[in-house]
């Protein structure tokens, strides 16, 4: 006999998509701050070429996140699919980075800051919602 468990957030507990999220938006803000070091500072290149890593490495900690979160739940897939998107932006930003194509890898850094504090913001207030008594 096969049992099927669902698991759910604990009220007022962090969860790994919401770190895991958290992280991709940290790391995006300070590609921002260190781009534009790069206008002023020597060191602007070695902190923005490092954090393209760490940003790169986030994207990919979201998708994990996001699969470990549906599987055993059996929730929506929706958030793969969405982390998975995040992270060909992330492919093409380091692409257009490495090529030197500013005139794309800055607009698109910002649309990609945008996108992930919008999705931050909403996941944060989705929980706060879920995790709310009923009045």
């Amino acid at each position: 006999m096969a049992t099927h468990t669902t698991t759910t957030a604990v009220p007022g507990r962090v969860t790994f998509p919401q770190v895991a999220m958290a992280l991709q938006t940290v790391a995006l803000f300070f590609q921002a701050v260190t781009a534009g070091m790069l206008l002023s500072s020597s060191h602007g290149y070695a902190l923005h070429d490092a954090g393209s890593k760490v940003m790169y490495g986030a994207s990919m900690l979201y998708v994990v996140a996001a699969v470990l979160a549906w599987r055993p739940g059996g929730g929506s897939p929706r958030p793969i699919l969405y982390a998975t998107g995040f992270l060909a932006l992330a492919s093409a930003q380091v692409v257009l980075g490495v090529a030197h194509v500013s005139s794309l890898h800055v607009p698109l850094g910002v649309l990609m800051f945008g996108l992930s504090a919008t999705a931050l913001l909403r996941m944060l207030s989705t929980h706060r919602t879920a995790t709310r008594p009923p009045r």
